[in-house]
């Protein structure tokens, strides 16, 4: 006889959403079922022996006992331990989760998307292991990532030279050295849709940049490091406000596509090519 875990597993497959790559998505199911999917407690309701698991009966109204679902799904006997909620490759997808040859809008898709990345770049943040922090596992960690900042070793310069801070006006023009994500965090409160213009110079990936994430999930890592900053960066930026992203060949279709997901296509302005050199032969 199966178990009640093989039922559930089975019965999931039927739904595109939660399986991928001859694997069930544990965090797009616990994802759903938080947000009381309709089409999931359909497909739950129409199992007799789930549906006596997870629903009970009170007073002629079957209630969804999403606490028992969830803690059901976790368990490892279910599944294994899952990090990201999107299947194990690039390419361009649906909001909800369909790839492009199942429809025209189209937004871009890759392992950890669901995820927010610190991201160091110092010699001694790459000593270490970074962690993909899940926005629907770990909110508490990723709200302690975000937290301001407390910005040390202030310093003025002008025509006569180095002098001491004692307060930041808004009108001052800031240098920060640190992480960029989390500067930008700290900053927030204060600046939040103020920022007229923003230019952003991030490593190219190109293999032999300052991007030192060389793992099989190096593109990923990519696009998850780069969508955190564009979304903060948006969040600065005034409504009349300009974003320009510098970018080479390596990455700038990709770049594009996240580009206009963030921002929205209509809002895309040019394209500027610089010609670095002439070809001689």
């Amino acid at each position: 006889m199966n178990t009640l875990f093989d039922e559930l597993a089975a019965l999931l497959q039927q739904d595109n959403r939660f399986w991928a790559d001859d694997q069930l998505l544990k965090n797009q199911i616990v994802e759903h079922a938080l947000k009381l999917d309709k089409d999931l407690l359909k497909l739950l309701l129409s199992h007799p022996r789930l549906k006596e698991h997870f629903f009970a009966d009170v007073d002629g109204v079957l209630v969804f006992d999403k606490e028992k679902f969830v803690r059901f799904v976790n368990n490892k006997a279910f599944l294994p331990d899952s990090y990201t909620s999107f299947k194990n490759k690039i390419g361009l997808m649906t909001e909800d989760g369909r790839y492009l040859s199942e429809s025209r809008e189209v937004v871009l898709a890759w392992p950890y998307k669901d995820c927010v990345l610190e991201g160091g770049q110092t010699k001694e943040d790459q000593k270490r292991d970074e962690i993909f922090w899940n926005t629907i596992l770990a909110p508490d960690e990723i709200d302690r990532l975000f937290e301001p900042k407390v910005l040390t070793n202030w310093k003025r310069y002008d025509a006569e030279g180095e002098h001491e801070v004692t307060e930041i006006e808004d009108t001052d023009n800031l240098i920060l050295k640190g992480n960029n994500l989390l500067a930008l965090h700290s900053l927030k409160k204060r600046f939040a849709g103020k920022v007229k213009l923003i230019y952003i110079d991030p490593p190219y990936n190109t293999g032999s940049d300052s991007f030192g994430y060389n793992d099989r999930f190096n593109h990923s890592t990519w696009l998850t490091f780069m969508k955190n900053r564009l979304q903060i960066a948006k969040e600065m930026l005034s409504n009349d406000g300009a974003i320009f992203v510098s970018i080479d060949s390596h990455e700038i279709g990709y770049i594009l596509v996240l580009l206009d997901e963030i921002f929205g296509k209509n809002n895309q302005q040019n394209i500027i090519s610089v010609k670095r050199g002439s070809v001689t032969g």
